[in-house]
């Protein structure tokens, strides 16, 4: 019974970190400063809502076996058997499911983890003329992508500003012509992570 529990919260707790790392993947990426990174576990958001039940299932069955009524196992001598570890107990199921909620959640506050994109002046003004261009992007997994985009753009000399979409897949960003190019910006997006095609600019 508890290499059955404890073989239920492993499968549960890697089932959930799996749903999440298309999201996760962009954090470690700017954290280990490998953009490309981010791109490797897109292509597990299509299956993310079978992870995620599955994750439920398996929480699920391991909650109903530890909780179910069940018989004191005594030894020869009728004394009871020495109590189970910490590892196979409910204060530890619970915390593994916690944790578990928490990666299976992460895409929804993941955001805030990312420094928030601020408009900065420009070669010293604000005033000059800005040119705007608007991209596809290819490889976002969900709304933390877009903060990773923002975010990865914010501060690059030349850019006013960028505003990426998740629902649309596409981002837009203010930038000073006389100080970079949308070609530039677009290999800049590229070597964040994500692969992009120029849509627009005016």
């Amino acid at each position: 019974m508890s290499t059955g529990l404890k073989k239920s919260w492993i499968a549960g707790l890697f089932a959930a970190f799996t749903a999440s790392l298309c999201c996760i993947a962009p954090l470690f990426a700017v954290i280990g400063g490998a953009g490309s990174a981010s791109t490797y576990f897109g292509w597990i958001e299509p299956y993310r809502p079978y992870i995620i039940g599955l994750t439920i299932l398996v929480f699920t069955l391991a909650w109903y076996n530890l909780l179910k009524p069940k018989n004191v196992q005594k030894d020869n001598c009728g004394c009871e058997v020495q109590k189970k570890s910490f590892m196979v107990s409910k204060k530890f199921l619970m915390v593994v499911t916690v944790v578990s909620a928490l990666l299976i959640t992460f895409p929804y506050y993941s955001s805030l983890l990312y420094a928030n994109p601020k408009t900065v002046p420009i070669n010293g003004t604000v005033n000059k003329k800005l040119a705007s261009v608007k991209f596809s992007i290819e490889g976002m997994s969900c709304e933390g992508c877009t903060s990773h985009i923002d975010g990865g753009l914010t501060g690059i000399s030349g850019i006013a500003s960028s505003t990426t979409s998740f629902e649309q897949r596409m981002a837009l960003v203010s930038y000073n012509p006389d100080s970079i190019t949308a070609d530039s910006i677009s290999r800049k997006i590229r070597k964040i992570g994500y692969r992009n095609k120029i849509i627009s600019k005016k």
